[in-house]
């Protein structure tokens, strides 16, 4: 039983032809229709209505979306190959397939994943994370009010949570439907901290006010593989937020460890993460710009024998394509320089606006650059719970660089 009536909004059905290109992206399956492919609709619609796409030439259906009426990208397409009917059923199976991805996760010591990731699952402006037993939901669009009281309880039963929080976009703070970012929509939440396990790592998770849905979940496999390739060292990790990588490597056996965030509320976090987990490492923090303490350190002389960097998206918008670029060269040239010898340095981006190629290129080059002989060891891209479904939704990408 929900703690409050979920939204009964009656969406209405839309029939729509689209211009040539339009055709194509639904031929390709891309899940984003912008507005100038679309060329004709038989009714003005609404947030959420159901688009049924006709081909121009056999006007027979070629998909179906939700029309968005606010948005450049006009249908988000949720159904390729024909016609469906947006019901329970559907959005059943739909979450069906998703989970049924993460499966071999679920048999690793974790319990925490992200059970739909928005367009790449079919939910387009849709996030469900799992920590523990709170199932966080984030919504962006206001497309899936129409159809939250079919997704909800399936949610719900296929990861067994007992709570589900609610969090929305900043655009939809302010809603018809009446929702509240942060609401507790079913179950009871005992603390907006919730603890969960990575790997056989505790961390918390704040799900009411951290961003997105309270953690990021998406490097996991790359904090792992970090925190074993920490035992016995001294390690730096840049931009840590809640200290991710940081307490993988505390937990893995790093001597010392040191996390570096703008954010001394972030960096508070961390502590409380590491002190979740036994370990005999020394934790430091550094609270500040990331680009000034490095150089800082620098100066002091400072070295590390593992390096993390992992910053925020630098490109949300391509006329910040350039600039992000510069960044990524300003903190290779920098990480380098505070790699000890024999020492491991780890580059990560989220930009998707950055092609996985041109951040190794730009990587690669940068650290020649270097003056110092390093080898380039690996490079990974999503953990199994942030699977790529179009080519906007593979935005991380990490690599790893020794040096001598």
């Amino acid at each position: 039983m929900f703690n409050k009536s979920l939204p009964e909004i009656q969406p209405q059905i839309l029939a729509v032809k689209l211009t040539n290109k339009g055709e194509r992206s639904v031929k390709s399956r891309h899940p984003w229709l912008f507005s100038d492919s679309v060329e004709k609709i038989n009714k003005e619609g609404n947030a959420g209505d159901i688009s049924i796409i006709f081909n121009r030439t056999t006007n027979k259906p070629m998909g179906v979306g939700l029309y968005d009426p606010d948005s450049p990208i006009r249908i988000k397409m949720l159904h390729f190959g024909g016609g469906a009917k947006l019901d329970e059923a559907y959005f059943s199976n739909k979450i069906d397939a998703a989970f049924k991805l993460r499966s071999d996760l679920l048999d690793t010591n974790t319990n925490s994943y992200r059970l739909l990731f928005g367009e790449n699952d079919g939910f387009p402006g849709l996030i469900a994370d799992v920590y523990a037993s709170v199932l966080v939901v984030k919504i962006y669009n206001e497309i899936w009010f129409p159809f939250i009281h079919m997704i909800f309880p399936k949610l719900l039963e296929i990861s067994g949570c007992d709570t589900l929080v609610l969090r929305l976009s900043r655009g939809l703070q302010t809603n018809k439907a009446r929702l509240v970012d942060g609401e507790v929509l079913y179950g009871v939440l005992k603390s907006e901290v919730v603890q969960f396990i990575e790997h056989g790592v505790k961390f918390s998770a704040h799900v009411i006010k951290g961003h997105k849905t309270g953690y990021f979940l998406d490097h996991r496999e790359n904090r792992r593989r970090v925190g074993r390739l920490s035992k016995g060292k001294t390690m730096l990790d840049v931009f840590s937020y809640a200290g991710g990588f940081s307490i993988h490597a505390l937990a893995k056996g790093a001597t010392e460890v040191t996390s570096l965030d703008i954010s001394a509320q972030a960096l508070e976090v961390a502590k409380d993460n590491g002190r979740l987990n036994k370990h005999k490492g020394k934790h430091f923090t550094i609270a500040g710009d990331a680009f000034d303490e490095l150089e800082r350190l620098i100066k002091e002389g400072k070295q590390y024998d593992v390096v993390v960097i992992d910053p925020p998206s630098f490109a949300k918008s391509k006329r910040e394509i350039v600039v992000a670029k510069k960044k990524y060269a300003q903190l290779a040239r920098l990480g380098a320089q505070l790699v000890a010898k024999k020492g491991l340095l780890v580059l990560a981006s989220c930009s998707s606006r950055i092609t996985a190629d041109e951040f190794f290129q730009i990587n690669t080059e940068t650290l020649k650059a270097s003056g110092r002989y390093f080898e380039f060891k690996d490079k990974t891209f999503h953990d199994t719970d942030h699977p790529i479904g179009f080519p906007e939704g593979a935005y991380l990408k990490c690599g790893y660089y020794t040096f001598s």
